[in-house]
């Protein structure tokens, strides 16, 4: 099985109840690709600046991360700061510089565009509809979003969501996607939107996935 993500690598800076970290490695697509390549080799596409440190970069290739989509162009990295609510169980978003990230354009290297499993992570979804229309042959696509890309590019992200088969998201951006206080409403309303199934991340609380008329809860895994 051929997975590709096209995503994410970014620096961030963190804060929770328990402490702060300052320009660590983060990212959509790093944080897929670091935990299917526990069960399979991923093909990943993103892109860097020339401040992203090449440890980084090694520490992926170390996984069988296959780091030829990743580019690294003149400029400074993609980097996030928010801050996690353990008691609201809630992400905010403190500060977002898209970067390099801002002219990204998604270019698939030969033998990506045949990829059975596409992992859309959280970018503008604007690209994530471009590699869409590279990848129709995929026998499932996936697509994760947030509170950044709801505000700011509802219609594309709409689009991104009715070509995919499942759409994720966490509980607050599911509610405000759908402009409504019921976590489980929310998702109905998702799925309305075309995909066949949605799930929704609760931090601590585990998720839950609803498809058709079913649902399943999973807890949070002890770490």
């Amino acid at each position: 099985m051929s997975v590709l993500v096209v995503g994410s690598v970014a620096l961030d800076s963190v804060e929770t109840p328990l402490g702060s970290v300052n320009g660590v490695l983060g990212g959509s697509a790093v944080y897929f690709a670091t935990a299917a390549s526990l069960y399979t080799k991923v093909n990943l596409v993103a892109v860097a600046g020339t401040d992203f440190p090449i440890e980084h970069i090694q520490f992926l290739s170390g996984r069988g991360v296959d780091t030829e989509g990743l580019e690294v162009i003149e400029g400074k990295t993609f980097r996030w700061a928010g801050r996690y609510d353990f008691e609201r169980n809630i992400t905010e978003t403190l500060e977002t510089e898209l970067n390099v990230f801002a002219d990204f354009h998604p270019t698939l290297p030969p033998g990506y565009r045949d990829s059975d499993l596409v992992f859309l992570a959280n970018i503008d979804p604007e690209l994530q509809c471009e590699v869409l229309e590279q990848v129709s042959g995929a026998s499932l696509k996936v697509v994760d979003t947030m509170n950044f890309w709801i505000r700011g590019k509802g219609e594309p992200l709409s689009r991104a969501i009715s070509a995919v088969d499942i759409a994720i998201m966490d509980e607050s951006e599911a509610r405000m996607l759908a402009q409504s206080e019921n976590t489980f409403v929310a998702a109905r309303s998702i799925l309305n939107m075309g995909p066949k199934t949605v799930i929704i991340k609760r931090g601590q609380y585990g998720a839950v996935m609803l498809s058709g008329d079913d649902h399943f809860i999973a807890p949070a895994y002890p770490v």
